[in-house]
C-alpha cells in the first residue's frame, strides 16, 4: 500500500525512488562545480547569445574585451558553447588565463567550444547559474536572447534583494541595449515598480578598456 502523510487537507505522496535520487544528483553537480572553482580567484562571467557567427561585430568585442580582462588578471567564465561564450573562451585562453565552460546539456545539445580550457558539464540549469554567479566579480552582458535576458534580470534581482553580494553588472552594446533600457525606465520606473536608485544596478558600456577599469576599481574599493 502506498504510503501518504498529510499537511492536515489533502494526503502528499512520499517522494518516489526517482525523486530521491535526483537529489543526490542535484548534490553531485553542486559539489563538482565547487571543487573545480574554490580556487579560481578573480573572474568574470561573460553572457551573450550562442547565435553569432564568428564574422559578427559582437563576436570580435566579445573576444577583444574578454582579452582585455585575462590581461588584467581575470579568469573567464562563460556557458561554454558557441557565439559569444566561444568568442569570449577564446579571447581569454588566447591570453593563458583559465577559460571556463559551464556546459548545459539540452535536448537540441549545445555543443561545447574548443576554447574553454576548463569544460564543466551541468543538466540542472540553476545549479549552472550558481556557478556563474558564485566566483564572478562582474556580469558582463552581451547581446543576446531569452536566454541572456533571464541571466541578466536574474542577477540585477539577486543583488536588489541582497541574495548575492554587489558587484557590476555591465550591458555591452549601447545601440543593442538602449531601446531595452528606455522600456524600463518608461514603465518599470514610471509605474513605480521598481526605484530610482535600482537604476545603479547595471552599466551600458562599450570600450573594453573603461568596462575593465569599472571592474577593477569598484572591486578594489571592495
Amino acid at each position: 500500500m502506498e504510503k501518504h502523510i498529510s499537511n492536515g487537507k489533502y494526503p502528499i505522496n512520499d517522494f518516489k525512488p526517482g525523486e530521491s535520487w535526483r537529489l543526490f544528483k542535484i548534490m553531485g553537480e553542486f559539489v563538482e562545480g565547487i571543487d573545480a572553482l574554490h580556487n579560481l580567484g578573480p573572474a568574470v562571467s561573460i553572457f551573450g547569445s550562442a547565435r553569432t557567427g564568428c564574422d559578427h561585430p559582437y563576436y570580435k568585442k566579445a573576444e577583444a574585451l574578454a582579452a582585455v580582462f585575462a590581461q588584467n588578471g581575470y579568469s573567464v567564465i562563460t556557458g561554454g558553447g558557441g557565439g559569444m561564450m566561444e568568442a569570449a573562451n577564446k579571447g581569454a585562453a588566447k591570453t593563458g588565463v583559465t577559460s571556463i565552460g559551464l556546459n548545459i546539456k539540452l535536448p537540441f545539445e549545445q555543443k561545447p567550444n574548443p576554447y574553454a580550457t576548463l569544460q564543466l558539464e551541468f543538466k540542472y540549469f540553476f545549479v549552472r547559474k550558481v556557478m556563474f554567479l558564485k566566483y564572478a566579480q562582474a556580469f558582463i552582458i552581451m547581446p543576446g536572447g531569452f536566454g541572456t535576458l533571464d541571466e541578466l534580470f536574474e542577477t540585477i534581482t539577486l543583488i536588489q534583494t541582497q541574495r548575492i553580494r554587489k558587484v557590476p553588472v555591465i550591458l555591452v552594446g549601447k545601440e543593442y541595449w538602449e531601446g531595452m533600457i528606455h522600456w524600463v525606465k518608461d514603465q518599470f520606473l514610471k509605474e513605480k515598480m521598481i526605484s530610482e536608485k535600482d537604476l545603479s544596478l547595471f552599466h551600458l558600456l562599450d570600450d573594453p578598456e573603461e568596462i575593465v577599469r569599472v571592474v577593477a576599481e569598484f572591486n578594489k574599493n571592495k
